[in-house]
């Protein structure tokens, strides 16, 4: 349950009913404060101001109508514009982009803007009141000697909304066209990526791997679906309490089914403890970014992929996805790949997460777009380059020659593929690569 609560809360931003209903509880909110205030007399102050002219109810009530029609208009518009850029930008990037979307701030603010202003000027309308109308209870006739009653001030807040709303929509109409560059897309994932693996691996200039597991009796998953978030803290506290040590058997990221080892305990009976070991893990349909570092990894390879497929054939797309891919690989690189659980307890942690090694990554970064790069010759030499830039600001040896191991599984790969001039382009970079870097 613990976990479930912690995702919840994780993801609490990635969707497009948060913000426009919290917008629509302070409109709401502040809408009644206005009117109580206008009922007050502490308007009155508006008379003396020459610039402002007082509105009639009429026309009081003229305006919010417009402003309440416009504004939930204008909402379903902004939406159905929203919904088409993130269907272009699944269909052509990749489905796993949807999450990316669903998170884009200014879309979730736009609408909610639009929203917001909809529902407080729903209700300061509400409160007008023609001249020829009655009060509608004794109170509200004692409140008001005089006939009609217009909110001046309601009225003042609900023209800066209106401005607020206009600036809004020209904000928008420049941001979704700007949001779905795949230059953007692309630098939003890698720059993402680079904080989840600071956030992960936060020791720099240690090269240790992650520590191996310690073996014992297995629990198996009690559900089915992708691991979302896994509550390590917790789980370093119930195996401190128990005197045991828990050694994972599964990543975030990873799907579980029924009977599936997820976890080794050792040190104690697993019986005793297995409720409170499963509410640390949450499961669900699908990956999402949070703890998870080879899910964004896995969305650069995936952009890289469709820009190099014959339909596509891009292969600069596939060249920027490759630079931030090494980019984040370097980050990985020079990092002490054993994940922060216990902070200064680390060297004594209970709780031993499933190894990630370096060669792990390079393998699922590099490797898995390896076959595709190797069948485009400017890729290809892209590709060679930037791993031996990624291997400069690495100072183990160890990770150095891994780099190195995949460049020399991509030019033997690229040379089965490439034929004619393009072999020999090929190998001529080979040459001056070779000269240059190792």
């Amino acid at each position: 349950m613990t976990a479930d609560i912690r995702f919840f809360w994780a993801r609490l931003n990635a969707n497009y009913w948060f913000y426009p209903a919290l917008f629509s509880l302070v409109a709401a909110a502040l809408a009644f404060a206005m009117v109580a205030v206008d009922r007050a007399g502490f308007a009155e102050f508006l008379n003396d101001v020459d610039w402002i002219v007082p509105a009639r109810p009429k026309g009081a009530a003229d305006m919010l109508t417009v402003m309440a029609g416009s504004m939930i208009g204008v909402a379903s518009t902004v939406f159905s514009i929203t919904i088409a850029a993130v269907a272009y930008a699944s269909g052509n990037y990749g489905p796993r982009l949807l999450t990316n979307f669903m998170e884009d701030r200014g879309n979730q603010l736009s609408l909610a803007t639009f929203i917001g202003s909809f529902v407080y000027a729903i209700i300061v309308l509400r409160a007008v009141r023609a001249e020829d109308e009655t009060a509608a209870t004794g109170a509200d006739a004692a409140a008001t000697a005089l006939p009609g009653f217009t909110p001046q001030l309601s009225l003042l807040v609900a023209y800066i909304l209106m401005g607020l709303c206009v600036a809004v929509l020209v904000f928008f109409l420049n941001h979704i066209p700007s949001s779905i560059r795949i230059n953007k897309v692309l630098k939003g994932i890698g720059e993402r990526l680079l904080e989840a693996i600071r956030d992960t691996y936060p020791v720099e200039d240690k090269f240790s791997d992650a520590v191996e597991p310690a073996g014992g009796e297995p629990i198996t998953a009690w559900g089915t679906g992708y691991v979302q978030l896994i509550d390590f803290e917790e789980l370093a506290k119930i195996a401190r309490d128990c005197g045991c040590t828990f050694s994972l058997r599964v990543r975030t990221g990873d799907f579980v089914h029924r009977d599936v080892p997820f976890m080794d305990i050792k040190g104690c009976e697993p019986e005793c403890i297995e409720d409170r070991v499963r509410d640390c893990f949450t499961l669900g349909s699908t990956r999402t970014p949070e703890q998870d570092p080879q899910f964004l990894i896995d969305e650069l390879v995936e952009i890289g992929l469709r820009a190099l497929s014959p339909g596509i054939n891009d292969p600069f797309t596939a060249i920027t996805a490759l630079h931030w891919l090494g980019a984040a690989t370097a980050e990985i690189g020079r990092r002490d790949l054993r994940k922060d659980i216990c902070g200064e307890d680390r060297d004594d942690c209970p709780v031993i997460p499933v190894p990630d090694d370096f060669d792990h990554y390079v393998k699922r970064g590099f490797g898995a777009i390896r076959s595709a790069v190797a069948s485009s010759p400017i890729a290809a030499e892209v590709m060679l380059d930037t791993l031996a830039n990624t291997a400069v600001p690495i100072k183990d040896e160890r990770r150095q020659s891994l780099l190195k191991r995949e460049a020399e599984k991509l030019a033997d790969q690229a040379r089965l593929i490439l034929v004619g001039p393009d072999l020999e382009r090929f190998d001529d970079h080979i040459v001056q690569f070779n000269r240059t870097f190792w």
